[in-house]
C-alpha cells in the first residue's frame, strides 16, 4: 500500500498579517462548497456569512449553495473578489491558483490540510498573498477573542 506524504507550508504570513487579511477581505469565493450541512466547507461558508463576509460559492455542480449563486470556477465569476478559500485535494490547487492569477484575486486561503508549496510561489510571484495548511474560520475565532481581550 502506497502511503502518499502531505506537505508542509514552506512559509505563512504571521499572525497579524492573516488577522490583516481577514479584517481586508469582504467578498470570498470558497472553490469546492459543498451544499451538505456537515461538511466543513459548508459550516465554514455559514459561519462566514454571519460574521458579515458575501460568500460566493464555487461548485460546478451545484447552481446555488446556502442561497447564493454558484459558479463552476473562479474565472466564471463575474465581479471581483477579495479571497479564494480552497476546500480541495491538493492535487487540483495548481489549476485554481491559475485561475486566482488570471483574476487578480488578492489572497489564496488553502484551508487545513491543503498545501502546494508550487503553486503558493507562483501566486506570491504573482504578487498574492498566500495562506496554507490553516482554517479561515478557526483564525477568525482567534481573531475575535484577541480583539475582546
Amino acid at each position: 500500500m502506497k502511503v502518499e506524504q502531505c506537505e508542509m507550508p514552506e512559509r505563512n504570513p504571521p499572525p497579524e498579517e492573516i488577522i490583516d487579511i481577514l479584517k481586508r477581505v469582504k467578498k470570498i469565493a470558497i472553490v469546492g462548497l459543498s451544499p451538505k450541512k456537515n461538511r466543513d466547507s459548508n459550516s465554514v461558508a455559514r459561519y462566514l456569512m454571519e460574521q458579515g463576509y458575501d460568500i460566493i460559492p464555487v461548485n460546478p455542480g451545484q447552481k446555488q449553495i446556502l442561497g447564493q449563486t454558484c459558479y463552476k470556477n473562479l474565472k466564471e465569476i463575474p465581479f471581483a473578489v477579495d479571497m479564494a478559500n480552497l476546500f480541495l485535494n491538493p492535487k487540483r490547487v495548481a489549476q485554481v491558483v491559475d485561475q486566482a492569477i488570471e483574476k487578480e484575486i488578492p489572497v489564496i486561503w488553502m484551508q487545513l490540510g491543503v498545501v502546494h508549496n508550487q503553486a503558493a510561489q507562483k501566486a506570491r510571484a504573482a504578487g498574492l498573498k498566500v495562506v496554507m495548511n490553516k482554517c479561515v474560520k478557526i483564525e477568525h475565532h482567534a481573531m475575535v477573542a484577541r480583539v475582546s481581550y
